[in-house]
Parts: C-alpha cells; sequence; structure tokens
C-alpha cells in the first residue's frame, strides 16, 4: 500500500469535491481535465466508461466514478481514499450550511451567487452531454439507441432502470448478431 499514492488520490478528489457545484453531472469535464489531462491515470474512454457504470449503478455518480478511478489505482484503499476524498468537501459543506442556514436562506449575496451557480451547472452539463454524446454515438445502433431512450424518458411513464435496462439488452443482443455476422462472412472465404 503506497501511502502517498493514497494521499493524492484523496486530495485530488478532495479538490474535484470541493470545486465542482452541481452535482455528478457537472463533474465530467473537471473530472477529464485532472484524472486524463493533468494526472494521466485513465484514458478518456476510460474515465467515459467509470461514469456511465457510475451512472448505471446505485449511488451517487460522482463517488462512484470517484472509488471505480481509485480502485484501478490503488486497490480497495485506493478506492477507500478516492471516496473520502470526494465526499468530505460536501460533508464539511453541508455541515456549515445547516448551522447558517437561516441566515444564507435570507442573505441577499447567496441568493445572488446561486442564481449565477444555476447558470454555470447547466452550461457544464451541456459539455457533458456533448462529450459523451461524441464518444458514445459512434454507429446506427448506439444513436438508436440514444433517440427511443430520450422519447422514452420524455415521453413515456416508462421507469429509468426499465430503460437502462432495455437499451442494455438492445446493445447485447446487436452486438451478439454483429459479431454471428461477421463469424458467418468469415467462413465464407
Amino acid at each position: 500500500m503506497d501511502i502517498k499514492a493514497l494521499g493524492e488520490l484523496y486530495l485530488t478528489f478532495f479538490r474535484i469535491g470541493g470545486l465542482t457545484f452541481g452535482g455528478g453531472l457537472t463533474m465530467l469535464p473537471m473530472l477529464k481535465h485532472e484524472l486524463v489531462r493533468k494526472k494521466n491515470w485513465v484514458s478518456e474512454e476510460e474515465l467515459l466508461d467509470c461514469y456511465a457504470i457510475g451512472q448505471c449503478t446505485p449511488g451517487v455518480i460522482a463517488v462512484n466514478t470517484a472509488t471505480f478511478v481509485g480502485y484501478k489505482r490503488e486497490g480497495i484503499a485506493g478506492g477507500i481514499a478516492a471516496t473520502l476524498g470526494m465526499i468530505s468537501p460536501s460533508l464539511v459543506l453541508i455541515t456549515l450550511i445547516a448551522s447558517f442556514f437561516q441566515a444564507l436562506v435570507e442573505n441577499i449575496w447567496f441568493q445572488h451567487a446561486m442564481t449565477g451557480i444555476k447558470g454555470v451547472v447547466c452550461a457544464l452539463m451541456l459539455n457533458t452531454v456533448i462529450t459523451m454524446a461524441r464518444k458514445s454515438l459512434v454507429n446506427l445502433v448506439c444513436v438508436t439507441v440514444c433517440v427511443v431512450s430520450l422519447i422514452l424518458a420524455l415521453f413515456t411513464p416508462v421507469p429509468t432502470i426499465a430503460i437502462v435496462a432495455l437499451a442494455g439488452l438492445f446493445g447485447g443482443v446487436s452486438e451478439f448478431l454483429r459479431k454471428k455476422r461477421g463469424e458467418k462472412g468469415g467462413h465464407r472465404q
């Protein structure tokens, strides 16, 4: 167990968790900057895979992603260090806000700051959607799954988990059939 590496994991995710507003969807640009470009701990594809799995598993996307990346770097201890780093700023901030909640809610400067932060959160979420679309919508099957899932999510009462499960099933069957067609084409040569 490398204590220095664990400390670096903790501090990196502490910084990400402390400087990002809006939850897991707004963190992808900062995660990409810190983990892919600056630290070179994971590739962009690996980060997007961790992020996608983090969205599909129970819990908070950002914490799940931190856990996966930490585990990849330093095993179980790394997963724990990264997770603690990600949640520590929120725990401190929530404790402080709870202590001064009434004064903050009535403070006009705090209200204005929250208005500004809402705009930034929307921009960061749009950045995440564009980044994931560029890397994920690589063929007709992916585009079809995306469009059908969006329609189901926006215009039907189908539960999100059912949409995710159906998309996974459709993607799995499509990939299986594609490989089978490739094998048959290979045998004819």
